[in-house]
């Protein structure tokens, strides 16, 4: 994580009654990690959207953007309003930093290995693997794939780590590829989660497609043998309750 840049936000709004203007604060707190050094406290004034002044503690005094935010920031660098705002880094974003941290950042989740066959758009092969890793935490990740124990790096394209809006992350490798009989292809996955690398196989043995049709028919004949046993049954049922009535 000490390469992540993140952020906290805490907003404190003020609304005056006339005419509907609005004035407020936002203090961030910018991080890499819980080392002072590393954070940055920006506090921001703003009315109507307009950001007034600003405070950013790498500057060290207030900063004005507007005529009336110019005199507000003089004023607030003569009084005691700079040494209150150059204390709240410390008092402020290091604590709270510290429960951020403690609280997700320093967590992991373990992600899961999907792996498909498709037929590529373009290019010099005529198959493509796809090695989709979905659900893991923190962001930072390597995907890579070997064939027969070598490392391949020709003909490999990966997309970003997406971020999935949950706290969890996916990301999607793809390996141009001649297929050779007897080889060995896996994907290996390598994450902060995972004590040892994660090694997934590809099975050549019968494309993915065809899995699923088999799959779908054996479900297909299962229920239809289900069925069938259920209206013998009910055939057997019904017989033996007839009773023959002898007519001349």
């Amino acid at each position: 994580m000490a390469s992540s840049f993140l952020s906290f936000s805490l907003l404190f709004i003020a609304a005056s009654t006339a005419d509907g203007f609005w004035h407020y604060s936002v203090a961030r707190c910018d991080f890499n990690s819980t080392e002072l050094n590393d954070i940055t406290l920006i506090s921001s004034t703003f009315y109507n959207k307009l950001e007034i002044t600003r405070f950013d503690s790498r500057v060290g005094k207030f900063v004005g953007y507007t005529e009336f935010g110019v005199k507000q920031a003089e004023a607030w660098n003569k009084g005691p309003e700079l040494v209150q705002s150059r204390n709240e880094k410390e008092r402020y974003c290091v604590n709270n930093v510290g429960i951020d941290y403690q609280a997700a950042l320093t967590k992991s989740v373990e992600p899961y290995v999907v792996m498909s066959s498709t037929t590529p758009p373009a290019g010099k092969h005529p198959a493509m693997l796809v090695c989709s890793v979905f659900d893991f935490y923190p962001k930072q990740i390597r995907v890579s794939w070997h064939r027969d124990g070598q490392e391949v790096s020709s003909d490999v394209t990966s997309t970003d780590e997406l971020a999935d809006g949950d706290w969890y992350y996916q990301v999607h490798s793809h390996l141009e590829y001649t297929p050779r009989s007897g080889e060995k292809i896996s994907c290996v996955v390598e994450h902060a989660s995972l004590k040892e690398p994660l090694v997934t196989d590809w099975d050549p043995s019968m494309p993915e497609s065809e899995r699923n049709k088999i799959a779908i028919g054996a479900s297909g004949l299962i229920l239809g043998l289900i069925l069938s046993l259920a209206g013998f049954i009910y055939y057997r049922r019904k017989a033996r309750g007839r009773i023959l009535v002898p007519t001349n």
